[in-house]
């Protein structure tokens, strides 16, 4: 297989599961194979229970330069296939990592611009590089941000935010993405990689289950309204877990706990 036309990598280490965009001499510029295979690793990882927390990062020192826009003439040719495209293979490749009950991080070196900061916006940390570069530049290719591609940029830098990046189109760096709300950290260049792994440490020695239903109320508050009698019992449900008595076992006897996820 020709690895230079772009891949997206699942490696796993115990717990952890890594996932690399992979597009050497392209900056990571994800095409539509990379999208699709995007979606297809993060459909997996949400099966396993056995992954506690996922790491996406991008190889050879930059995260992602966006969509691969060698292959607009052939995939956004005319108004369906420009719909096809953003409906049909990057929402869903968003839409996967967005729901994957795993806790996400990004790890952003480099670029990380269009499609990058898309991907970005779905983790649920992002800790980046103090000389990485981020940005939606789209309005010099006449097109606006699809909806489904908005919605993360919009949850995390509200609306005003979101008009001046997509507006002015710059290109801007880790200290401003950091005001913007953007990012969770800025770290040293240097760090980057060792800074995430403590972070994915971190989460993997807490409990699993927690983490899952952190997630998934977190995102449920967003939407607004009332939550149903079957939301809350999903909440709840926790309650009779085995983490949650060897949390409060580990705790009242002074020991680290051991979670199992059950």
């Amino acid at each position: 297989m020709d690895n230079t036309a772009g891949r997206v990598l699942l490696q796993r280490d115990g717990p952890l599961a890594w996932v690399t965009l992979s597009h050497p001499g392209r900056l990571n510029a994800i095409t539509v194979g990379m999208w699709r295979e995007l979606r297809d690793v993060f459909t997996r990882i949400a099966a396993d229970d056995d992954v506690r927390c996922v790491i996406v990062r991008g190889e050879g020192g930059n995260f992602a330069a966006g969509a691969d826009i060698r292959e607009f003439p052939v995939e956004r040719a005319d108004a369906a296939g420009v719909q096809r495209y953003h409906r049909e293979v990057l929402a869903p490749a968003l839409q996967a990592v967005a729901q994957c009950p795993q806790p996400v991080l990004a790890q952003i070196e480099g670029v990380c611009v269009g499609g990058g900061l898309e991907i970005a916006c779905q983790c649920d940390l992002r800790i980046a590089g103090q000389s990485a570069r981020f940005g939606v530049p789209i309005n010099r290719l006449g097109f606006p941000m699809a909806p489904d591609e908005m919605r993360g940029l919009l949850a995390l830098a509200g609306r005003a935010a979101t008009l001046a990046i997509l507006l002015e189109g710059r290109v801007f760096g880790a200290a401003e993405a950091r005001e913007l709300g953007l990012l969770t950290r800025v770290v040293a260049d240097a760090e980057v990689a060792a800074q995430v792994l403590r972070s994915a440490e971190r989460i993997g020695q807490g409990a699993p289950l927690a983490a899952r239903i952190n997630k998934r109320l977190s995102a449920r508050l967003m939407q607004g309204g009332a939550l149903t009698e079957a939301e809350y019992q999903d909440y709840f449900s926790y309650a009779d877990s085995q983490d949650h008595k060897e949390g409060v076992r580990a705790f009242l006897a002074g020991v680290d706990p051991h979670f199992s996820g059950d």
